[in-house]
């Protein structure tokens, strides 16, 4: 088991574990225990009741949160000719096509947050699977960023759009703003994500679909919030 440090074992103790949290108590004690000198990433990890080795139990999306992640996300766009200046115009940080994919295949550039293509740009990218695959940076159309609407695409990753998807135990982990926020936009960040993943529900999941929610800081241990309470 690995040894926390004492700010880390302070903070535990201030949480009750008997019992569940409603969100604005939990981000409230998350801001307060949390134990870096630095502003902390708020995290929520969400376990789902679905069975992620079937194929039609699967929860993969992305949201655009309220209040953002607290984040800038560097975006790099494959487009080409009237595309690619629409990209360029719509505030994306690299623009490019085959010479982008040539920089990240022969270099192993990974300069960037997200990366979104053209339709027509997908057989090029698809030769990097290998590369973007594994850092979950491969664009998709199930989470928006292979289209042809790129001012759309990229003004939300900017505004805060996040990706989310189930793990191989389950569950789902995403971050949902800054310590340094208010609790009232991370109550209403983390609705958002929660009503999305509520609309996601495979129809093959039986039973409870939605077990557990905890939120944490980078630092700091996880608090669980009561489900019920979430909706307002």
């Amino acid at each position: 088991m690995p040894k926390h440090g004492k700010k880390y074992e302070d903070a535990v103790k201030q949480i009750d574990y008997s019992v569940l949290y409603e969100p604005v108590n939990a981000f409230e004690l998350v801001k307060k225990i949390a134990p870096g000198k630095f502003d902390e990433t708020v995290e929520v990890v969400v376990r789902l009741g679905v069975d992620p080795r079937h194929a039609d139990q699967q929860v993969r999306g992305a949201v655009v949160l309220p209040h953002g992640t607290g984040k800038t996300r560097t975006v790099l766009v494959f487009a080409k000719g009237d595309k690619a200046r629409e990209a360029e115009a719509a505030g994306a940080d690299f623009v490019g096509a085959e010479d982008m994919a040539a920089k990240i295949q022969q270099e192993g550039w990974l300069g960037f947050d997200v990366a979104i293509a053209t339709p027509d740009m997908m057989g090029t990218v698809g030769k990097l699977g290998r590369i973007l695959g594994p850092r979950g940076l491969m664009p998709n159309p199930k989470t928006g960023t292979v289209t042809f609407d790129l001012t759309r695409a990229v003004q939300e990753v900017k505004a805060g759009k996040i990706e989310y998807r189930v793990d191989k135990a389950g569950n789902v982990h995403a971050p949902i703003g800054k310590v340094s926020f208010t609790t009232e936009k991370l109550v209403e960040n983390l609705r958002t994500l929660y009503d999305v993943l509520v609309r996601a529900r495979p129809a093959a999941v039986k039973g409870q679909y939605l077990k557990s929610i905890s939120i944490s800081s980078t630092m700091g241990p996880g608090v669980r919030v009561n489900t019920q309470k979430v909706t307002g």
